[in-house]
């Protein structure tokens, strides 16, 4: 299958985890409508993106009620659902966690932020993620019926060293659930994600929760997809919305023709050490 309809479900996260729930529950029921293969929710879905609630939401995964109804749902429907993330606690660790789910709702891979977002940027914004989690260390790559998928969470699409390890493992979609800000979503959201697809001629997606003005956070909303050009060919704006986008694999082999920059790049001069 080279034509995918991906479904990007914006949501307006609350300080309410099962009122959460119930609406990615009925976002992903409109997706399946739509004829969406892929569903994505954004990062921290059940939670609002806060310290404290990190703490305060966090669940275990061998007994988390999130992924359990996520699991359900992506059977249910026969849809492969990636659960934006959660914040997940192994042992007193507290950890920033995509998980993606197939067709008969297993879980077949997970993703812990690898980059932890720790920024001061004066009279805007500051949050330091470390102060309650912990960054995770493993390249996640997934095997699905469309091909190789590699997943990141938010921040770690600053760092193209990533992508380009996803990239040269396989992965012809780059997946990054987010919640950039009213900072740093204006000035970077849509070129890290443009730049991203087009440094690696792929495929990213991006999902983030809506502007919700209640919380504590801001989240910039405008979740994306971008193709091998660097094109945008699908994007939501602040609100909650749900975003179905098309997407056709055989771009990237005819791209990468016509622009081979994956072939022409030096490698007898550089290269990525994947530790």
């Amino acid at each position: 299958m080279t034509a995918i309809r991906i479904a990007l479900c914006q949501m307006n996260v609350v300080d309410n985890k099962e009122e959460n729930l119930n609406k990615a529950s009925l976002m992903i029921a409109e997706s399946v409508n739509e004829n969406a293969d892929f569903i994505v929710l954004p990062e921290m879905f059940n939670c609002p993106y806060s310290n404290d609630k990190f703490i305060e939401y966090c669940e275990k995964e061998k007994d988390s009620p999130t992924l359990t109804r996520i699991s359900a749902l992506a059977r249910e429907h026969e849809v492969y659902i990636l659960a934006g993330s959660i914040p997940e606690k192994e042992k007193e660790k507290l950890f920033n966690t995509s998980y993606l789910f197939d067709k008969d709702g297993n879980i077949i891979a997970k993703h812990r932020k690898m980059h932890l977002f720790d920024i001061d940027v004066k009279d805007r914004i500051t949050f330091k993620e470390s102060d309650v989690l912990t960054a995770g260390n493993d390249f996640t790559i997934a095997d699905t019926e469309f091909g190789k998928i590699g997943i990141g969470i938010c921040y770690d699409i600053r760092f193209p060293e990533l992508a380009r390890i996803m990239v040269e493992n396989g992965a012809l979609i780059l997946f990054y659930p987010g919640a950039f800000n009213m900072t740093t979503g204006p000035a970077h959201w849509e070129l890290l994600f443009k730049s991203r697809a087009l440094d690696n001629q792929v495929y990213c997606v991006g999902v983030a929760p809506a502007l919700n003005e209640d919380a504590s956070y801001h989240s910039f909303g405008h979740s994306i997809i971008t193709n091998p050009w660097g094109d945008i060919i699908a994007e939501a704006d602040t609100k909650e919305e749900l975003i179905i986008g098309e997407i056709d694999l055989s771009e990237i082999k005819k791209i990468r023709e016509e622009l081979p920059l994956l072939k022409n790049k030096r490698r007898d001069l550089y290269e990525i050490i994947e530790k």
